[in-house]
């Protein structure tokens, strides 16, 4: 059993790793295109509060350790603590083939909606449909699908009434304020990739308290120990170290030309977005959130200028990573466990 908690560990931190880089544009893409930071400055910059985000806070890993499924009935249930395991390495695997999948596309995904599909798959694939928490499972999804939409309506009228002032203060030439604006983006992506970490971080660590509490090395998935904590947290730094490149062009060049104004405005309102859910312990999809606000402020400045051919695109995967996810996860679990 150990041995096997090992192995789900490992899975849950090359999961965090990958969501790392593969979500490094959230944070840094809108700073980077306006050459607010360097590219290197930026991803350095983005991991080390990735870090510290991830590690002061964790609502969001005890809502995913038992928001889908009860670990302690499967642990519970006689001949279920083996499967229980195999469910959670089924569940790791499909998110990190579809993270990789979409990553290699340059597909901004979502690691929320991945993960939450490939759980939900692997539990009825080993436990059967009776085994998921359907109320939970069902208000993960609805708060994930409603927050590219708030996002999208704050960016917009944050965008609309600090368009509305520079254009007054500047006499109809908000360009005289780029500078000011680049400034301000140096703190607005470091908020954001702190908030990053607030949400997108707690997942692995929810899924690794869920694995022990099945092996019975935890009793209780409202605690997360330290050292789960810093893994976690480590592994979503290294992540995004590396950086995603193929992702930060799509989010910083072929959604918008975006300005240091605009681009502000769409961290501000990322991270405003982002820290709410985190305190309620709400997981969202930092892709969908920073997306949607860069395509609100977008739609405020200029609606034309948007490339509705690659946000149709976007959206479109957005809708099918959960329910390819749950297939993916289902099939893996009967072909391989």
């Amino acid at each position: 059993m150990l041995f096997t908690i090992i192995i789900i560990v490992i899975l849950a931190l090359l999961f965090d790793f990958i969501n790392g880089f593969h979500d490094t544009a959230n944070a840094i893409a809108t700073a980077v295109s306006t050459k607010a930071l360097t590219p290197k400055v930026a991803v350095i910059y983005a991991a080390i509060l990735n870090f510290f985000g991830a590690v002061i806070f964790d609502k969001v890993a005890k809502n995913i350790g038992n928001g889908i499924a009860d670990p302690l009935k499967l642990s519970q249930s006689a001949g279920m603590q083996s499967i229980g395991m195999h469910i959670v390495m089924a569940a790791l695997i499909s998110a990190i083939l579809w993270n990789l999948i979409t990553w290699y596309f340059g597909i901004p995904s979502s690691s929320s909606h991945t993960l939450i599909g490939s759980m939900a798959g692997a539990v009825i694939a080993g436990a059967g449909m009776q085994a998921v928490n359907w109320g939970g499972f069902n208000k993960i999804v609805e708060v994930l699908v409603l927050s590219p939409f708030i996002a999208f309506a704050v960016g917009f009228l944050l965008m609309y009434v600090i368009k509305g002032i520079v254009f007054m203060l500047g006499n109809g030439s908000p360009s005289k304020f780029n500078r000011g604006f680049r400034t301000l983006q140096i703190f607005s992506a470091g908020a954001q990739a702190f908030s990053h970490g607030t949400n997108d971080a707690q997942k692995a660590m929810g899924i690794i308290v869920f694995a022990l509490v099945i092996g019975g090395y935890e009793t209780n998935t409202q605690f997360i120990p330290l050292w789960v904590k810093f893994a976690a947290a480590l592994a979503m730094a290294l992540g995004t170290s590396v950086g995603g490149w193929r992702i930060i062009k799509t989010i910083g060049r072929k959604i918008i030309k975006i300005e240091p104004m605009n681009g502000f405005t769409a961290d501000l309102t990322a991270t405003t977005v982002l820290q709410t859910a985190s305190a309620f312990g709400m997981p969202l999809s930092t892709t969908h959130v920073i997306t949607s606000a860069i395509i609100g402020t977008g739609t405020a400045l200029r609606p034309k200028s948007i490339n509705w051919g690659i946000v149709g695109k976007m959206v479109l995967t957005w809708v099918v990573t959960i329910p390819i996810s749950t297939l993916i996860a289902f099939l893996i679990f009967h072909i391989f466990f």
